[in-house]
């Protein structure tokens, strides 16, 4: 999962090298969410059938391609290329490397598994812009020398790989595999609802953090340094595993409602950030809502795969990821479109006030339900 957010801090050097606008920036980054959308409605079940590692290493092998597209970037198509690849990499992930670490834990280690899976999720996430930025900002080939370290950890990936056992006992040929529509076991469906809602808002905040903040910290606070652009982005992403890791103390029926709470507050301190042009309340804001998105999501993962059957585990999960990454893509392709004619504050400030609307939605309609299906 580093390498899908290793551009992140690089995008201001690539629009310097390429010149392209801050609306491209943002249709570079969504191109990502659409192959893991693609991947997740085509192939999400594919692991269910064929088994989980199988999965996993054509996933770092579009992983691996993603890498070479970077490494030999000559154009905007290739960075176009470079995030197809790698949202076709992530969209193999998420459901089948998720249901596989559930799959490996001991008798009663479910819980512990599901803040495995979604903190190396989250981790993996967050070191992707702080590795590029330090090594752009402290080490020569800024645009070359972090996808070579990527190579290098997706080869370290395999061997540690190929040496665990498979956990699908009944395999399919891949031929059984078919392409899904978004549907949900009648168990499931209670639960989704406000599960999928928490998520959407979750990753379009985080979605607006990874594309457009550098842009803002080097246009409206003067801060060119790289390695501070990719520690900001990662913070939210170490703040959602420390929400996620919360969630044992708080419980997974009240994780929902109070992560949409962190989250709203964190959008708020965001639009305090894009009105006053205050560094700290952008740190802030990316540990408060990264705090409630932690919160929020591993509360959903949980509930969701617990509600799920196991030979549909998978498709289910991949089901969530779908509408997650349908808040990262859409909202912040619209953010690009509005970045034109109002300005970036103008459009991070309609975000936010869209985002909040969703979310306190949201966490009035998970208040309102019953205890009971909160548990």
């Amino acid at each position: 999962m580093t390498g899908t957010t290793l551009p992140t801090p690089l995008y201001p050097l690539y629009q310097e090298k390429f010149g392209f606008s801050e609306l491209t920036v943002t249709v570079v980054y969504a191109v990502y969410a659409f192959g893991v959308i693609g991947v997740l409605l085509l192939a999400g079940n594919a692991s269910d059938a064929v088994g989980r590692r199988p999965v996993l290493l054509w996933g770092l092998g579009f992983a691996a391609a993603s890498a070479v597209c970077f490494l030999c970037a000559t154009g905007l198509g290739w960075l176009y290329a470079g995030r197809l690849l790698s949202g076709l990499s992530a969209g193999l992930f998420t459901g089948a490397a998720t249901a596989y670490v559930m799959e490996l834990a001991p008798d009663g280690g479910a819980s512990r598994a599901t803040f495995v899976a979604t903190a190396a999720n989250m981790g993996g996430l967050g070191c992707g812009p702080l590795l590029a930025g330090v090594l752009a900002q402290y080490a020569p080939w800024p645009l070359y020398l972090p996808f070579a370290v990527h190579l290098a950890l997706v080869a370290g990936s395999v061997a540690g790989l190929l040496r665990i056992r498979e956990t699908v006992r009944e395999r399919r040929p891949l031929g059984a595999v078919r392409p899904q529509r978004p549907t949900l076991p009648a168990q499931v469906r209670a639960v989704f609802g406000p599960a999928a809602i928490a998520s959407f808002v979750g990753f379009a905040l985080f979605g607006v953090f990874t594309s457009v903040s550098p842009a803002f910290l080097e246009l409206s606070l003067n801060v060119d340094n790289h390695a501070v652009s990719g520690l900001v982005v990662a913070l939210a992403f170490f703040a959602s595993t420390a929400g996620q890791l919360a969630v044992g103390r708080v419980g997974e029926g009240r994780s929902l409602p109070l992560g949409c709470a962190g989250l709203l507050a964190g959008l708020a301190l965001l639009a305090g950030a894009l009105r006053w042009d205050l560094l700290s309340l952008v740190v802030l804001s990316a540990l408060v809502g990264g705090g409630g998105q932690g919160l929020a999501f591993r509360g959903a993962l949980s509930t969701v795969a617990e509600a799920s059957p196991e030979d549909r585990r998978a498709a289910v999960i991949s089901t969530l990821f779908v509408v997650a990454y349908a808040g990262i893509s859409v909202p912040v392709i619209g953010v690009g479109l509005l970045t034109g004619p109002i300005g970036l504050e103008g459009a991070g400030l309609v975000f936010i006030a869209c985002m909040a609307v969703l979310v306190s939605t949201a966490g009035v309609y998970l208040l309102r339900q019953p205890a009971r299906s909160r548990t």
